[in-house]
C-alpha cells in the first residue's frame, strides 16, 4: 500500500495552472456526479477510528481527498487506491497521534482526525484548520463537545492538543446547528461509555452519510437526519465497505450551468431530493426541470427572472451554493437578493465577479444585484472553491474569453470539472501559463503514480 492518489496535477516553478473559457455556448447532454466531497473528507477519518480494512468507494479525485490521505499515511495508516474512485484503508496500526501542519493548513475538514483518533485512542494532536478563507469558522462548538464528553482541550502555538483517559456520554446543545461539530462529535462519541444526545445537529446529507458509515463500522447511531442524534458507545469498530453518495454541490453547480447557458442538461447520479431547494428557485426562476430517480434535467431559458435567496443550514438554500447563484441572478431579468446567514464574509468574490459585468452592492450579509446585463469576458482569480465554480459559471455565459488563475482552490472540491463542462458543449481548455518567466504555454506536469518523478503529459488544449 501507499500508492500516491492517480493522475494529481502538480504546479512546478514558474508555471500556474489556468481555466481559460470562450463564453456562450449552449451546454446539452449528460453529466455524471461524482461522490460527495463534503462527505468523503469525514468519512476517511471515520475510517482511521475503527481497527480494520476499510473500502470506500465513489471517492471523488480532487485535491482535498488526496491531502487527507497524505495526513492519514503520515500517522501509520496504510492506504492504496485500487482506482481512482476507490480507497483501501488499513488502519490496524496507527504509529502516532500528531498530524503536521503542512496537511492542516490547506483544508478544513482536517478537523476531523481530531475526533476520529480522540475517540479511538484517547489522544489526538491536530493543527488549527486551514483551508478557504471566506470568515470566521470557529471551531468552539467541536471543542465544547468534546469537554463535555470528558476531554481536556488545550490550544498551543496552533495545535489542538486533545486527551481524555475516559470518554463518557452526555447530552450536547450546540449553538450553532454545524456540520463540522455535528459530525467532529459523533466521531469521538462512538467510543464514548454510556449515551451520547446531539441537541441541533445538523441535517445536511453529508453528516447522514458519515453517521451511515460508522453504523456499517459497528457504530450504533440514530437520528442523523433530524436536530437530534442519539449514539450508544461501543468498545470497537471494525473495517467495513461503503459508497459515498453523490456530491449534491457539485449537482448544483452543473444544475446552474445549464441554466446560465439556456441549455438542457441532465446530471446523473443525483438524489434529487438533496436538491429540492435549487429545484425550486431554477422553477421559479423560468427554468424547466424534469426528474427521475437519479437524475434531474435542466432546461434554461432566455428568459430568465429575479429571484430572492437566503442560504440556510439543510433543508435550506446551501451556502456552497450561494456562489454560482449569485452568478446565475446577474444574468436574470429583475433585482434579486442574496442573503448568507451561515458564513460572515462569503462575499468576498464579488470583486472578480464583478470583472465580468456583474452588477452588485454588498452591505454586511446581504448583497443585491441588479440582473439583465451582459457578461463580458475578463481576468479573474478564484477566491475560493465555490468562489471558483461561481467564475466558471459566470464565464460560461460571459461573450469572449476569460481566464481563471487559483484554480487549485476548484480543484480541491471538483473533479475534471473543465473536461465535464467540455463534453457539455463548453469552449474551455486547462493550461499551464509562465508565471514571472518566458515559458512554453500549455505544458503540463503529472505526478504519476507508476512512474519516478514528475513526467511531462504535453500539451493542454493547444
Amino acid at each position: 500500500m501507499g500508492r500516491n492518489h492517480p493522475a494529481l496535477t502538480l504546479e512546478l516553478g514558474c508555471y500556474m495552472e489556468q481555466i481559460i473559457i470562450t463564453g456562450r455556448k449552449r451546454l446539452s447532454g449528460d453529466v455524471h456526479i461524482n461522490g460527495a466531497k463534503n462527505a468523503a473528507v469525514a468519512i476517511i477519518p471515520a475510517a482511521i477510528a475503527a481497527k480494520g480494512i476499510s473500502q470506500i468507494e465513489n471517492l471523488p479525485c480532487i485535491e482535498d481527498v488526496n491531502i487527507l490521505t497524505n495526513a492519514i499515511r503520515s500517522i501509520g495508516v496504510k492506504c492504496e487506491f485500487a482506482d481512482p474512485h476507490t480507497l483501501i484503508i488499513d488502519s490496524t496500526d496507527i504509529s502516532g497521534f500528531k498530524i503536521t501542519y503542512d496537511f492542516a493548513r490547506n483544508m478544513r475538514a482536517s478537523y476531523y482526525l481530531l475526533g476520529a483518533l480522540l475517540g479511538r485512542f484517547g489522544q489526538a494532536i491536530v493543527p488549527m484548520p486551514g483551508g478557504c478563507n471566506f470568515g470566521s469558522r470557529p471551531i468552539d462548538q467541536h471543542i465544547k463537545g468534546f469537554e463535555a464528553l470528558g476531554a481536556k482541550i488545550v490550544i498551543q502555538h496552533g495545535l489542538i492538543h486533545a486527551t481524555a483517559e475516559r470518554l463518557t456520554g452526555s447530552n450536547i446543545y450546540l449553538d450553532i446547528a454545524s456540520v463540522g461539530a455535528t459530525i467532529n462529535i459523533m466521531l469521538a462519541a462512538v467510543y464514548a461509555e454510556g449515551v451520547t444526545t446531539i441537541e441541533n445537529a445538523a441535517r445536511e446529507p453529508h453528516v447522514v452519510d458519515t453517521a451511515n458509515f460508522l453504523n456499517m463500522l459497528g457504530a450504533n447511531i440514530k437520528g442523523a437526519g433530524t436536530d437530534i442524534i442519539r449514539i450508544i458507545g461501543v468498545s470497537e469498530l471494525h473495517g467495513a465497505e461503503y459508497q459515498i453518495i453523490p456530491d449534491y454541490i457539485e449537482a448544483g453547480t452543473f444544475m446552474i450551468a445549464s441554466a446560465i447557458t439556456g441549455g438542457d442538461v441532465k446530471v446523473c447520479n443525483v438524489i434529487p431530493k438533496h436538491m429540492d431547494s435549487l429545484s425550486a428557485k431554477l422553477i421559479e426562476m423560468n427554468c424547466r426541470l424534469k426528474e427521475g430517480g437519479d437524475y434531474i434535467r435542466v432546461i434554461g431559458t432566455d428568459r430568465l427572472q429575479a429571484a430572492n435567496i437566503k442560504t440556510m443550514v439543510y433543508p435550506g438554500f446551501p451556502t456552497d451554493l450561494q456562489p454560482q447563484m449569485t452568478a446565475l441572478l446577474s444574468t436574470a431579468r429583475g433585482t434579486s437578493v442574496v442573503t448568507e446567514t451561515v458564513f460572515d464574509n462569503r462575499f468576498q468574490y464579488m470583486t472578480e465577479l464583478r470583472r465580468l459585468g456583474c452588477n452588485v452592492t454588498v452591505e454586511g450579509r446581504v448583497a443585491v444585484v441588479e440582473g439583465g446585463v451582459t457578461l463580458s469576458g475578463a481576468e479573474v482569480s478564484a477566491t475560493d472553491l465555490r468562489a471558483g465554480a461561481a467564475l466558471v459559471i459566470g464565464g460560461l455565459a460571459a461573450k469572449g474569453e476569460t481566464t481563471i488563475s487559483n484554480v487549485k482552490y476548484i480543484d480541491r472540491g471538483y473533479e475534471d470539472i473543465e473536461n465535464k463542462l467540455r463534453m457539455l458543449g463548453a469552449d474551455i481548455r486547462r493550461v499551464n501559463a509562465a508565471k514571472n518567466a518566458e515559458s512554453e504555454p500549455g505544458v503540463s506536469f503529472i505526478i504519476n503514480p507508476g512512474l519516478s518523478g514528475v513526467q511531462p503529459a504535453g500539451r493542454l488544449g493547444l
